[in-house]
Protein backbone atom coordinates (compact mmCIF):
# COMPACT_ATOMS: atom_id res chain seq x y z
CA UNK A 1 0.00 0.00 0.00
CA UNK A 2 1.33 3.42 -0.95
CA UNK A 3 2.20 5.83 1.80
CA UNK A 4 0.52 9.22 2.00
CA UNK A 5 3.13 11.89 1.38
CA UNK A 6 2.68 15.64 1.70
CA UNK A 7 5.48 18.12 1.02
CA UNK A 8 5.29 21.67 2.28
CA UNK A 9 7.33 23.93 -0.02
CA UNK A 10 7.81 27.38 -1.48
CA UNK A 11 8.27 28.05 -5.20
CA UNK A 12 11.75 29.57 -4.73
CA UNK A 13 13.29 27.00 -2.35
CA UNK A 14 16.07 24.97 -4.05
CA UNK A 15 15.88 22.17 -1.44
CA UNK A 16 12.13 21.92 -2.04
CA UNK A 17 12.78 21.41 -5.75
CA UNK A 18 15.41 18.77 -4.96
CA UNK A 19 12.99 16.87 -2.71
CA UNK A 20 10.20 16.95 -5.31
CA UNK A 21 12.59 16.00 -8.13
CA UNK A 22 13.90 13.10 -6.04
CA UNK A 23 10.38 11.73 -5.45
CA UNK A 24 9.48 12.31 -9.10
CA UNK A 25 12.57 10.36 -10.20
CA UNK A 26 11.49 7.48 -7.94
CA UNK A 27 7.93 7.75 -9.37
CA UNK A 28 6.51 8.36 -5.89
CA UNK A 29 3.25 10.29 -5.71
CA UNK A 30 2.87 13.14 -3.25
CA UNK A 31 0.78 16.20 -2.52
CA UNK A 32 2.61 19.51 -2.70
CA UNK A 33 1.37 22.34 -0.48
CA UNK A 34 2.76 25.83 -1.10
CA UNK A 35 3.36 27.53 2.25
CA UNK A 36 3.21 30.97 0.70
CA UNK A 37 -0.52 30.41 1.22
CA UNK A 38 -1.20 31.16 4.91
CA UNK A 39 -3.47 28.14 5.52
CA UNK A 40 -0.74 25.78 4.25
CA UNK A 41 1.93 27.54 6.28
CA UNK A 42 -0.13 27.20 9.44
CA UNK A 43 -0.81 23.51 8.75
CA UNK A 44 2.94 22.92 8.35
CA UNK A 45 3.77 24.78 11.57
CA UNK A 46 1.03 22.92 13.46
CA UNK A 47 2.37 19.53 12.28
CA UNK A 48 6.10 20.13 12.53
CA UNK A 49 6.73 23.15 14.71
CA UNK A 50 8.98 24.34 11.87
CA UNK A 51 8.88 27.46 9.75
CA UNK A 52 11.58 26.37 7.28
CA UNK A 53 10.95 24.32 4.16
CA UNK A 54 10.82 21.69 2.88
CA UNK A 55 8.87 19.68 5.41
CA UNK A 56 7.79 16.19 4.37
CA UNK A 57 4.95 14.33 6.06
CA UNK A 58 5.20 10.62 5.26
CA UNK A 59 2.25 8.84 6.88
CA UNK A 60 2.54 11.19 9.88
CA UNK A 61 6.35 10.98 10.17
CA UNK A 62 7.79 14.49 9.80
CA UNK A 63 11.09 15.05 8.01
CA UNK A 64 12.48 18.58 8.04
CA UNK A 65 14.68 19.46 5.08
CA UNK A 66 15.72 17.32 2.14
CA UNK A 67 17.15 14.35 4.06
CA UNK A 68 17.50 11.69 1.37
CA UNK A 69 18.61 8.96 3.80
CA UNK A 70 15.63 9.55 6.10
CA UNK A 71 13.22 9.70 3.15
CA UNK A 72 14.62 6.42 1.79
CA UNK A 73 14.31 4.80 5.22
CA UNK A 74 10.69 5.89 5.69
CA UNK A 75 9.74 4.81 2.18
CA UNK A 76 11.64 1.51 2.33
CA UNK A 77 13.89 2.38 -0.63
Amino acid sequence: MAKKITIYTTPTCPFCHQAKDYLDDKKIKYTNLDVSEPKNAQAMIDKSGQMGVPVLDIDGKIIVGFDKAEIDKDLGL
